[in-house]
Formats: structure tokens, sequence, C-alpha cells
């Protein structure tokens, strides 16, 4: 069975950082492509990030620029880490193995 965690969300001023991490388990990260998705209040759901099983990855545009996505083979976890946090980046970010989906974590930016 597969099941993702995500954590590291909260709360934080514009124009600081958050690291999120997804941590795996049921299937090795380093296998597999690994994807981060986005959801605001009244939105629908937004591509983040990527990350290929080689490591190549992909941003939205929203945080190109902004943002690094990662993996760690020996803990099994992947990160998206995100500077210059603005209003706009607030939302539940999911972190995505093929059909499998983690619960969320919040990320709220707000003076």
């Amino acid at each position: 069975q597969v099941q993702l965690v995500e954590s590291g969300g909260g709360l934080v001023q514009p124009g600081g950082s958050l690291r999120l991490s997804c941590a795996a388990s049921g299937r090795a990260v380093s296998s597999e492509n690994v994807q981060w998705y986005r959801q605001a209040p009244g939105k629908g759901r937004e591509l983040v990030a990527v990350i290929g099983h080689l490591g190549t990855t992909l941003y939205g545009n929203s945080v190109k620029g902004r943002s690094t996505i990662s993996k760690d083979n020996a803990t099994n976890t992947a990160h998206l880490q995100i500077n210059n946090l603005k209003p706009e980046d607030t939302a539940i970010y999911y972190c995505t193995i093929t059909m499998y989906w983690g619960q969320g974590t919040q990320v709220t930016v707000s003076s």
C-alpha cells in the first residue's frame, strides 16, 4: 500500500520561505515521478512542480524561478522549497505519485 505524508506547511510572512516534505512508503521515490499540486480556496488544483524518476524537473509558471523540487532517495522523501512566498501561494499543497495522493499540508502566506 502506498502512503504519502506531507509536512512542513505553516504560516509564513510574505517574502519568506518554506520547505515542504513528502514522505513516501510503498513506493520508492527514486523510481517514480513525483508531483506537487496545490489548491487555493475556491480554486481548482494547480500543478506546482514535477520531478521525474531520472531527476528532471518541471515547474509551474506561478513558482518558476523561486522554487526547487528534489528527492532524497535515502529517506524516500520528496521536497519542495518555495522562496519569496506571496499571499497568492496560500493553498493546500499535495504530493502525488501515480494515482496516490497525500492528505496535504496547509501553507498560509500572510503578514
